[in-house]
Parts: structure tokens; C-alpha cells; sequence
């Protein structure tokens, strides 16, 4: 039987206390006025959370990533856009820049991460790149002591108010995966632009936002990883920085799915219909059983995900298998938590309905369960297939 350990324990009911004292109350305000939550942030920051997984000798708790990721569940269980928030902090560039940036860099942002003063976004999908990233056409051309940028992003998750973003684009003329690199711009470099914020279904509360790169001109100091024209080796070091993000989303659909699942509970318990409480009725016991078991069986996925580490980073395969269940047990469990209320449910007194619309995206970002099911199939059989349409 898989069980944590007294200390894991300990943390995650000093989380769930927090989450509910500090962030529940708000939760709805975020999304209906679609405003960053930085006040969640820099509390975040003052207890530790922001660092929790960063090494302790640059600022942070050194802690492992399964506590990283008890602790986004129990944020998500009552507050979506303040996990996300979390799950930028420690999942997002600065778990790529711990593993795989220069001292230098690590010394120069790490710290601030832990201090919530630097904000790191993401900028890999562009207009004609979303699923088939490796269509990326924004360029990166050395230029002696700085690489300029060329292109476009977009989808960037709370880029309207990031300090820096780990940008990913193609050196040279190359196709494909080959050439593919990353390297880190900060906010107000000359050639950066920053869109405006455009509406979205979910997580309202923490924006998304197009990039734009006109010879932006980076210090070379700020490269993660030069794109190689000549193989596939740097895009694949890269894309395992997206584990550690894949568990992180699947923590997070299971914080969202717990919390659904818990209003539904109590709430079959409470409300009568036909002379007593709904729980007596079979069809709703079905409905609570099911909700229950799919819960576990993320939980467990995902744990061991987090547990089982390659170089750093969560195994590919786990991370894979974790993501995809979560991103759509998620969706069946807010779905039913919803219809368990009744026409409740689907009134704004209650945060079911922003349940169920939070937990839409998370099959979006991060790899499309598409996406996820062709990654599982190529590690299956161990082989890559060319998706490419008509071959």
C-alpha cells in the first residue's frame, strides 16, 4: 500500500489550512473580476511555498517534488488561480533553470523566484505552433555577445505580469525538432513587446497574453540551451523540463477534483428530495463511488510520478500517464458534482459551475490528452510516429 510518510502528512494539513484560511474566501473574486491575485503570491512567498522545491543553497527548501505537488493540490482544492500561481513558481523555468542553467543563473534568478520578485513565464506556442510546437518558426540568431529574436508567442500564462519568460525558438534554418533552444528574456528589453490579456473560459484570473519579439537583442549570459541545427538533443533536453509542469497540472486537476467531490458529499447529505437526503438514493452513491475511486487512481499516478525522478525531472512516461488521467477525471468529476446539485450547481452561489470551467484547460496546456496519448504510444511501442497529416 502506498502511503506518505508522518512529515508529508504533517505538511499537507498545514497547507490545507492555509489554502482555506488564506485563499478560499476570494477564490470566486479572482474569477469574476479577472485580477492577478498578487497578494496570494507574495504570502505565498513569505511562507515558503514559491521556493519549496528550489535548492535550499539558492534561497529555497530543497524540498522534494512530491511536497511541491501535495501542496498544489491542497492550493487547487480551493483556489485554482492561486495554484496556478504555484505551479508557474516551482514547476515552470525556474525547475528547467535548477536543473539545467549555469551557476551564474541559478545564482541570479533562483533566489529571486524564492522571494516572489522575479515572475517567470513560458513562451513556446505560437499562432500555426500550438500541439506541433516543432513548427515553431520564431528564430534566434547569435550575434556576438547576444542572440536576437525574431517571432511571435502566444498563450502565455500570466505573461501580462512576468519579470522574465524562458522563451523557446530555432537557430539556423532548420526544420523540425533540430535547432530548437531556450534562452530567458527579461521584461523591458528593448524589441520585447507584451499583448494585451484576452478573455478565456478559466483560470480568469490569471491571464494569458501574445508575445512579440522584433530583434530583441538577449545577452548571451541569459541562454539555457543554444538550439543544435545538427540533432534533436537539445529540443529533447528541453522537453523534459515539461515534466515536472505535466505533474504539476495533473496536482492540480486532482486539488479541483477533491474539492468538487467534498461540496458534492456533503451537500448529498443536506439536501432532501422526496422525504429524504438524495445520499439514500442509489443512482447519487453510484454518482459519489465512482467520483471517489477516479480520484484515488489519480492520486496515485501522480505521486508516483513525482516520486520517480530521471535526471531531475519526472519520469517522461509516468508524467505522461499521470496528466492525461487527471486531465480528464477532472472534467467527469466537476461534471458530476455539478449535476448532484441540481440547477444550484449551475448558479453562481455556488463555485461548482467555476469548477467545471477551470478544469476544461487543463487538457489544453501543457500537451493536449492528443498529444499525450501519441506520446504514450511512441514509449509503448518505442518507436516515433510521424503525425503529420496524409503520412
Amino acid at each position: 500500500m502506498f502511503q506518505l510518510d508522518p512529515e508529508l502528512e504533517s505538511f499537507r494539513n498545514d497547507a490545507r489550512k492555509v489554502a482555506e484560511r488564506a485563499f478560499a474566501a476570494k477564490a470566486a473574486y479572482w474569477d469574476e473580476e479577472e485580477i492577478y491575485p498578487m497578494e496570494n503570491l507574495k504570502l505565498m512567498a513569505e511562507l515558503g511555498y514559491l521556493g519549496i522545491t528550489i535548492p535550499e543553497e539558492y534561497g529555497g527548501s530543497g524540498a522534494p517534488v512530491v511536497q511541491g505537488t501535495i501542496m498544489l493540490e491542497e492550493i487547487a482544492r480551493v483556489c485554482f488561480n492561486t495554484a496556478l500561481i504555484a505551479q508557474g513558481a516551482i514547476n515552470g523555468p525556474s525547475r528547467a533553470i535548477t536543473v539545467l542553467g549555469s551557476e551564474e543563473q541559478k545564482k541570479r534568478w533562483l533566489p529571486g523566484c524564492v522571494r516572489g520578485e522575479n515572475i517567470f513565464g513560458i513562451g513556446i506556442s505560437e499562432p500555426g505552433a500550438g500541439s506541433a510546437m516543432t513548427d515553431m518558426i520564431t528564430s534566434a540568431t547569435p550575434d556576438g555577445k547576444y542572440v536576437v529574436l525574431n517571432g511571435q508567442k502566444c498563450f502565455c500564462t500570466g505573461g501580462h505580469v512576468a519579470t522574465h519568460i524562458m522563451v523557446f525558438a530555432r537557430w539556423g534554418k532548420t526544420q523540425g525538432p533540430r535547432g530548437i533552444g531556450s534562452i530567458v528574456v527579461e521584461k523591458g528589453t528593448p524589441g520585447f513587446e507584451i499583448g494585451h490579456p484576452g478573455p478565456k473560459m478559466g483560470g480568469r484570473g490569471v491571464a494569458e497574453v501574445e508575445l512579440f519579439f522584433d530583434h530583441c537583442r538577449v545577452p548571451v549570459e541569459n541562454l539555457i540551451m543554444a538550439g543544435d541545427p545538427d540533432s534533436t538533443r537539445s529540443f529533447k533536453r528541453l522537453m523534459s523540463s515539461f515534466g515536472p509542469e505535466r505533474v504539476g497540472n495533473a496536482a492540480m486537476c486532482l486539488g479541483v477534483a477533491q474539492g468538487a467531490y467534498e461540496l458534492a458529499r456533503s451537500y448529498s447529505l443536506e439536501r432532501k428530495q422526496f422525504g429524504k437526503p438524495i445520499c439514500e438514493f442509489q443512482g447519487i452513491q453510484w454518482k459519489i463511488a465512482d467520483m471517489a475511486t477516479q480520484i484515488h487512481a489519480a492520486r496515485l499516478m501522480i505521486y508516483r510520478a513525482a516520486t520517480n525522478l530521471v535526471d531531475g525531472f519526472p519520469d517522461p512516461l509516468e508524467a505522461a500517464y499521470a496528466k492525461l488521467y487527471a486531465n480528464e477525471m477532472v472534467q467527469r468529476v466537476t461534471n458530476e458534482a455539478l449535476q448532484i446539485h441540481g440547477h444550484y450547481g449551475f448558479t453562481r452561489e455556488f463555485p461548482l459551475e467555476r469548477m467545471v470551467r477551470d478544469s476544461r484547460g487543463f487538457s489544453l496546456g501543457g500537451g493536449t490528452t492528443e498529444i499525450l496519448r501519441n506520446t504514450i504510444a511512441a514509449m509503448v511501442y518505442g518507436r516515433a510516429f510521424d503525425q503529420r497529416a496524409g503520412s
